[in-house]
């Protein structure tokens, strides 16, 4: 994990997602958390990263999700060289 996020103020926020208890608190906190754009791109990354799992090309991501070359690549990398926060989610969810 990047150093430079572990801090007392994202411990804080983490604990806070931690404790929701279904999707429609999960709605809500977001909305008010995040701008529309912003959980919008947040869940454009994360069908990129399914997407890029199932060995889909850039251009069909691209085509199916709107996200750019950069951002698929900036996924694709995050896949590659993360800290295999995507691969413990998608096992966990089943996502193939």
């Amino acid at each position: 994990m990047n150093k430079k996020i572990r801090t007392e103020a994202v411990d804080h926020l983490i604990d806070a997602i931690l404790s929701i208890e279904n999707k429609e608190e999960a709605y809500d906190f977001l909305e008010d958390l995040c701008t529309v754009n912003e959980i919008l791109s947040l869940s454009q990354r994360y069908e990129v990263a399914t997407m890029l799992t199932q060995k889909k090309t850039y251009l069909e991501i691209a085509e199916k999700t709107g996200a750019s070359t950069a951002t698929i690549s900036r996924v694709n990398r995050s896949l590659n060289y993360g800290c295999d926060g995507y691969e413990a989610i998608f096992s966990r969810l089943g996502v193939k």
